[in-house]
């Protein structure tokens, strides 16, 4: 373990901002998520007296959010761009450190722990100056020993990458295979309104101060209902809210055009929505809640929906009840519903398994950082 003051050293690269010149900004993402190209500025519009020049395989430090991993290693592309004085940048000693190690140090939450430890104390904002920075003690094993591990992390950084592609191309295809089935499937189908194949149904509730309730809201997108913490009814800011059932199919007046469209399961009944949200039932053996929101969230039936929401003002876009009843959708035979439902369904499996790669996939990286720098650390 030795100071990150052994290994790099102050780069003063300054310049005075000129009006009329145009200079390229560079930002440091939290979390150790590395360096980026912010808006550019005129000289003319920034406050600071002076500029510093980035150049590749910079360090380059936030002095507010270092606590947080504001920390970024700059690239080739990064070279040129400027940063203020609240970005303190070095120059790392590249016979000590191989910047693609210290790259990864900076992705370790070890590494932001200690920075946030120098922070404590400072101004109010937990600033950490160039000084506390340089004092953050780091794993260095020897250059050829940083360069072996490096190279093995850049084969597992792309495997990941790898495996993320895999899944986003199945999902592609799941998709695709999807709407391919549904353009078949609707393609002679007759139309009706939905006040015909679903209409509204508002199941009231009268609130009890005494009881919990477990509510719903709509994800924006065809991203699914979600349940909000259980409140007591004492608590209720709203008026007129109503019941939820497991099959509804549940739209917001508000955000319908935006794809706050979802069809309510097992986990959703018994809980309530406000009087923002609208419920319908599907007639037996006419139409699905799984065909028509499906429907409903393609290109064409937001269409119908956002014609059905008028107003201009985002808020302002409200579905009235009226123009919900008369959308006309495509109502292709019962039993072609139900098979294009359980393919929904498929795809939906699908995608959850995904889901949970994805997740351990997104931690593999974390968890070898992780057991690779603490035994650095303790070694």
């Amino acid at each position: 373990m030795v100071p990150l003051g052994e290994v790099c050293t102050p780069a003063h690269r300054f310049t005075e901002p000129t009006a009329g010149v145009i200079y390229r900004q560079l930002g440091v993402r939290l979390w150790g998520e590395g360096a980026y190209e912010r808006e550019q500025i005129d000289g003319a519009e920034t406050k600071y007296s002076a500029f510093n020049q980035i150049a590749p395989d910079d360090l380059v430090v936030n002095k507010i959010w270092a606590r947080n991993g504001a920390v970024a290693v700059t690239t080739a592309e990064n070279a040129g761009t400027h940063v203020s004085p609240e970005f303190p940048v070095f120059a790392l000693d590249r016979e000590r450190i191989d910047p693609r190690w210290m790259r990864s140090i900076t992705k370790w939450h070890g590494f932001w722990k200690a920075c946030d430890g120098k922070a404590q104390g400072s101004s109010g904002k937990n600033r950490i100056t160039p000084g506390q920075f340089l004092s953050v003690e780091i794993p260095l094993p020897t250059l050829v020993e940083q360069q072996a591990l490096v190279a093995r992390l850049d084969a597992l950084a792309k495997k990941t990458r790898e495996v993320e592609k895999h899944l986003d191309a199945a999902e592609r295809h799941a998709d695709h295979l999807l709407a391919l089935r549904f353009r078949d499937l609707i393609a002679n189908a007759p139309r009706h309104s939905m006040a015909e194949v679903a209409p509204t149904v508002r199941r009231p509730v009268e609130i009890d101060v005494t009881k919990r309730y477990r509510e719903v809201g709509a994800r924006s997108f065809g991203k699914g209902l979600f349940v909000k913490p259980d409140f007591d009814g004492a608590d209720a800011t709203w008026q007129k809210p109503v019941w939820v059932r497991s099959g509804d199919l549940v739209l917001s007046n508000i955000k319908a055009w935006e794809g706050a469209i979802a069809v309510a399961d097992d986990e959703h009944d018994g809980c309530i929505a406000s009087h923002r949200y609208i419920t319908c039932t599907p007639e037996p053996k006419q139409a699905t809640p799984g065909f028509l929101a499906y429907y409903l969230l393609s290109e064409e039936g937001l269409e119908q929906v956002g014609f059905a929401s008028p107003g201009t003002a985002d808020r302002n876009r409200t579905l009235s009840l009226g123009n919900l009843r008369r959308i006309k959708v495509p109502v292709p035979a019962f039993t072609a519903q139900q098979t294009f439902d359980r393919l929904q369904s498929d795809v939906a499996t699908l995608k959850a398994k995904h889901a949970a790669i994805r997740e351990a996939n997104a931690a593999l990286l974390p968890a070898t950082l992780e057991r690779i720098f603490h035994t650095e650390a303790t070694a």
